[in-house]
């Protein structure tokens, strides 16, 4: 899912109610914000615990799975033909 959203003058951003409930996050509560160095943020609800730049991580294994079908269009890989990509990229070269 993509919003986009707008920056005003004075470089406020509004999250609307939809992402503040995914983040779990409520009114007073407060987000940890981290930068990556490509020009990318992540937001995640901040924890008492957490310092300023640590965001515990939340949700389950299983969300993982599968989040990579729509970059490989094909019968699954086999371990050794994902290891042959291992492999490849270690040596610098770039499959197609």
């Amino acid at each position: 899912m993509t919003t986009i959203l707008t920056v005003t003058k004075s470089g406020k951003v509004t999250l609307d109610r939809a992402m503040l409930d995914h983040l779990g996050v409520k009114p007073g509560e407060s987000l940890a914000v981290k930068l990556d160095p490509q020009g990318r943020v992540s937001l995640s609800a901040a924890t008492p615990e957490a310092g300023p730049s640590a965001a515990r991580p939340h949700g389950r294994i299983e969300d993982t799975f599968g989040m990579l079908n729509a970059h490989h269009a094909g019968p699954p890989l086999t371990i050794e033909a994902i290891n042959a990509a291992i492999e490849d990229a270690w040596a610098g070269k770039r499959s197609a």
